[in-house]
């Protein structure tokens, strides 16, 4: 243990097109203004994004040493902020001459925050390439893949549906506006509701298909993305930022290599983007990852789906360790872990999601207590993948953790005048 009911609305619509590429001059998506399409001719394609190409859709142009997988992408849209910033991480207890670094990519938007702005990049760009008007996609009830995906799509003027992902006791009732919930009803994504039970005796992709089938014969061209965005195309998003790491080691400020890269694991194409681009760059930095859910085996199965769907060509278990982190279950949290995620923030000012990258933290914080010699001298990423608006449905939990207030104490002898306080 460490010490620490919607209307739908149509789109005008655009020719179906094959996956993973778009035409040499694409359509432009309307939204009160259209977007710009910014021709590129850098490989370094979101190392130095101005703010002027947000929203826009971009050729993609892979790095050299992914350059022989496939498919390729043809295009991407500018949906996050990158690069996101690399800090060293001050932890407390680290074993001997251990550095920690933190990758933010929890700070890749706003409403769009988190790791999965990266996979949708790629993923809406072969929505609106086949000529989408709607997004499908499904996850648990505080999804942040469905609440960037929703955020993202509405970006795109994009209907998003949403499959969530509850208990069979609340299945029946309004979700309720908590944490992603509130973004996602906000910006105005359908929601349907399926228990776990359902959900684990049918399956997602079943799920989505009957969804999509149904907006089919209303007459809607809907494009599925699967749970957390995580198949051979959303990987890309990872390729894309080993690439953003090597560039920062090799032309940033941060002046200095990582033997390892830590990282949460909930849907798998964050792992296989980082493994895959970690073992065909020359970073070769080694990859752990904390599964919150499922189990390792089932991951390194998954994982070797996506890399065998990118004709990789490389066994997954020889480019990334899977542990085991999932606790309780997904989206459960231990009483420690809580407490190590309220320590983590009070220490270091870094708050991390219970879900996802607050699991993985605390198996590597353990690690190091359990066995320090392996990783004493080790410079660390890790690499936070958000969620910070999943903390705000363990508000209750978490809430005996939290002091720091009392009532200010003023002395009867401070003068009291009605109006000097003005409030407006």
């Amino acid at each position: 243990m460490l010490n620490c009911t919607w209307s739908i609305r149509r789109l005008n619509p655009t020719p179906t097109l094959s996956p993973f590429s778009l035409p040499k001059t694409p359509k432009f998506i309307r939204n009160q203004a259209s977007f710009r399409l910014m021709a590129s001719t850098t490989t370094q394609l979101q190392q130095q994004q101005s703010t002027s190409e947000f929203l826009t859709q971009r050729p993609y142009h892979p790095p050299s040493w992914a350059s022989k997988l496939n498919p390729i992408p043809s295009h991407a849209f500018t949906l996050g902020h990158f690069p996101t910033p690399i800090h060293k991480w001050n932890l407390p207890n680290l074993p001997k001459d251990t550095e920690v670094w933190l990758k933010r990519d929890d700070l890749s938007g706003m409403q769009l925050s988190g790791n999965k702005v990266r996979k949708l990049e790629f993923l809406l760009a072969d929505a609106v390439a086949q000529g989408a008007d709607c997004i499908i996609t499904i996850g648990g009830i505080q999804s942040n893949h469905c609440r960037a995906t929703a955020v993202a799509a509405k970006y795109l003027n994009l209907d998003c549906f949403l499959i969530l992902r509850t208990s069979k006791v609340l299945v029946e009732k309004d979700p309720g506006l908590t944490g992603n919930l509130l973004v996602e009803r906000l910006v105005g994504a359908h929601i349907d509701l399926v228990s776990k039970e359902e959900y684990s005796r049918i399956g997602s992709n079943t799920l989505t298909n009957l969804l999509k089938e149904k907006l089919i014969k209303e007459g809607r061209k809907p494009y599925v993305i699967p749970v957390g965005g995580s198949n051979s195309l959303g990987t890309w998003g990872y390729i894309e930022a080993i690439r953003e790491i090597e560039n920062q080691v090799q032309k940033g400020t941060i002046k200095r290599s990582f033997d390892d890269i830590i990282v949460a694991c909930g849907s798998g194409g964050t792992v296989a983007g980082l493994s895959i681009a970690s073992w065909l760059s020359e970073l070769k930095t080694k990859v752990t990852s904390y599964c919150v859910c499922d189990d390792p085996e089932y991951f390194y199965d998954y994982v070797q789906g996506l890399l065998d769907g990118l004709e990789a060509g490389v066994n997954s278990h020889d480019i990334v360790k899977i542990e085991n982190a999932k606790g309780l279950g997904y989206a459960m949290s231990t009483a420690e872990e809580l407490k190590f995620v309220k320590k983590v923030a009070e220490t270091t000012g870094v708050i991390l999601d219970p879900v996802y990258s607050g699991k993985a933290a605390y198996g590597m914080m353990k690690d190091f207590e359990e066995n320090p010699r392996k990783w004493e001298g080790r410079k660390i990423l890790f690499i936070h993948t958000g969620g910070l608006l999943g903390l705000f449905d363990k508000s209750e939990e978490i809430g005996s953790l939290m002091g720091g207030w009392r009532r200010m104490e003023i002395d009867e002898s401070i003068p009291r005048i009605d109006g000097t306080g003005k409030m407006f």
